[in-house]
Order: structure tokens, then C-alpha cells, then sequence
């Protein structure tokens, strides 16, 4: 057996003192949402509870889909990697970057690059060689091929989307391809939910289609998002079958919020090429939010294509 987690949207807090040069942007919006809506629900004790529960579970290895920090200014962006550091070695940890860690023109390219550990393909050089071309990124870990996609990327004031390339589609087909052929299962992590109404339309996936056509030609076993907040199951077609597309709430979500408390999802993956099976377990903050624990949203995929019914996965979770 293979175990695996997954967190989404850490934000990581609290924000720092800002230079009237870094509030002369976009950021002045995510500041003021901040201090009206984030730090009011977005605790560093939550996230600490979180991982304290996932150590527990000893997954072998854990994928973080974006939004580390909140206005990606420097001190942000090194508090990240140092945090990055305490979780776990970069061999057992990937990341792949969201929308705020891309807040402004500019800073994409300085989290990627604080980041690179834990983010760059098996093959990649050691040192972040700078260029526009390092997503798709390719890690196999045991069973596993680990797909990281960047819908990250430097938005207007009061917008938050994400743009999938043509040319990212084009190297994720290639990759998933390759991992087939190795007997691989499949994971493809992306920030943004990959699904037609799933976020607003000014917080949407830019390529949705294109995203889709890359699963259905290079096939895949399982797609992992963050950016709403939400646990939430959806699924994409492929030539091979269903593919079920996970979203997970904030890692720091306190209990009082309009969103759902602070969760983490833990697969065990089982079986072979062919005659995978997979099991999903949600494991959430408590409603006091004192604890973790095991909630009632137990998914199981016997033999890919998943056998559970949409209807009742919907329920579940």
C-alpha cells in the first residue's frame, strides 16, 4: 500500500508590516480583505493541529495545491520556504503554486524559485534555472507519477483566475502518456478547480477545455485542487474511464466561518495497473476546533473507473 495526503490553501499568516511601495498595487484589496474577512477565520494554530493529526497517519507522501501565503510580498514568500522546511523533505512533499502566491506581476517567478525543492521534476537541475517552462512538473514516487500544473499567475484588483496553457496541455498529455506506459497511477495537482461553475466567474480556471481534453487524451486515475475552500468531488472523462477531481477546505480554517473547517484528505492507494483500488478519507478540524478527526466522507474506487455512483459520492461529501 501507498499513502498519500493532500492540503490546499495554507495562508500562511499573520501578514506581515507592508511598505507603502507593497500596498501601492493589488495588494491594498487582499489587505483590506485580510483585515475584514481572513484573519477573523485563518489561524496558525489550525494548521498546526492539522499537520500534528496528518504526521500521525505517516503518508508517504504529501501534495500541497497552492496558497502558501496571501499577498506574496518577500517576506511571505521566504516564511513559506522556511515553513516548507519543518513539514517534510522536498522529496516527500510537492507543491504546486496558486493564485496568491502569483498576487502581483512578478511573483510567480520568486515563489517558484524560494520553492524549487519542492516543487521541481525528478530531472530538473538542482538550482531554479529561471525560465517560464517549469510546469508541467513530473515526480514518480513509488506507484505514483505526481502531475504538478501551474494555473498561477498575476491578476487585475478584485480578479483571482488561473490560465492553463496551450502548451502546458500539450507537455501534461505528453507526461501522462509516459506514465501509463510505466504503469503508473496517475496524479494531476492544479490550483484551480478544473470544472465549469465551480468557482466564480472572476475566480475561474482559464482553459477549463483545454485542461479537460489534456485528461481525456493522456488519461489519468485522479486530479487534486484547492482555491474554493471547499470539499468538494467532481469528475472528467476520459478515453479510459471517469476521473475524479478532488478539492479540499483551507488547511487554516477556523471553526465560526462561512466555509467549511480546516480538512485534509489521506488516500490509500492499493492493487496494480489495471485493478487500482483507492481509498479516500477526510479528516477534519472539530467543531470546537480543539481536535481532528475522521469524518463521515469515505470514498473507495475499486478498479479505476471509480465504481461509486455520482449521486451518492455527491452525498458523502
Amino acid at each position: 500500500m501507498f499513502k498519500f495526503a493532500h492540503i490546499s490553501d495554507i495562508h500562511l499568516g499573520p501578514l506581515p508590516k507592508l511598505t507603502l511601495r507593497e500596498l501601492f498595487s493589488k495588494r491594498i484589496t487582499g489587505f483590506v480583505n485580510w483585515h475584514r474577512n481572513r484573519r477573523k477565520h485563518l489561524f496558525v494554530n489550525t494548521l498546526d493541529l492539522l499537520l500534528s493529526d496528518l504526521k500521525t497517519r505517516e503518508p508517504d507522501h504529501l501534495v500541497v495545491t497552492g496558497d502558501l501565503v496571501n499577498l506574496a510580498t518577500g517576506i511571505e514568500i521566504r516564511l513559506a520556504a522556511e515553513w516548507l522546511q519543518t513539514i517534510g523533505d522536498p522529496l516527500e512533499t510537492t507543491v504546486v503554486p496558486g493564485n496568491h502566491d502569483a498576487y502581483v506581476p512578478g511573483a510567480h517567478d520568486k515563489s517558484v524559485a524560494a520553492w524549487y525543492p519542492f516543487i521541481a521534476s525528478d530531472d530538473d537541475p538542482e538550482i531554479w534555472p529561471e525560465h517560464d517552462h517549469i510546469f508541467p512538473t513530473y515526480r514518480r514516487r513509488g506507484p505514483i507519477a505526481v502531475i504538478g500544473c501551474s494555473t498561477s499567475n498575476a491578476t487585475p484588483p478584485f480578479s483571482a483566475s488561473g490560465y492553463y496553457s496551450p502548451r502546458q496541455a500539450r507537455e501534461t498529455v505528453n507526461l501522462l502518456k509516459k506514465a501509463g506506459e510505466e504503469g503508473l497511477f496517475r496524479i494531476v495537482l492544479i490550483h484551480h478547480p478544473p470544472i465549469h461553475g465551480a468557482a466564480s466567474s472572476h475566480k475561474r480556471m482559464i482553459g477549463i477545455r483545454r485542461f479537460a481534453a489534456a485528461i481525456s487524451t493522456g488519461g489519468a486515475e485522479l486530479v487534486l485542487h484547492g482555491h474554493t475552500h471547499l470539499n468538494t468531488l467532481y469528475w472528467l472523462r476520459s478515453h479510459h474511464g471517469q476521473v475524479p477531481v478532488l478539492g479540499i477546505a483551507s488547511a487554516s480554517q477556523g471553526p465560526g466561518g462561512h466555509k467549511p473547517r480546516a480538512a485534509y484528505n489521506l488516500f490509500t492507494l492499493s492493487g496494480e495497473p489495471g485493478a487500482w483500488n483507492l481509498l479516500c478519507e477526510r479528516y477534519s478540524l472539530t467543531e470546537n476546533g480543539d481536535g481532528v478527526g475522521l469524518d463521515n466522507s469515505r470514498l473507495l474506487y475499486g478498479e479505476m473507473p471509480p465504481t461509486i455512483s455520482i449521486p451518492e459520492a455527491a452525498r458523502m461529501l
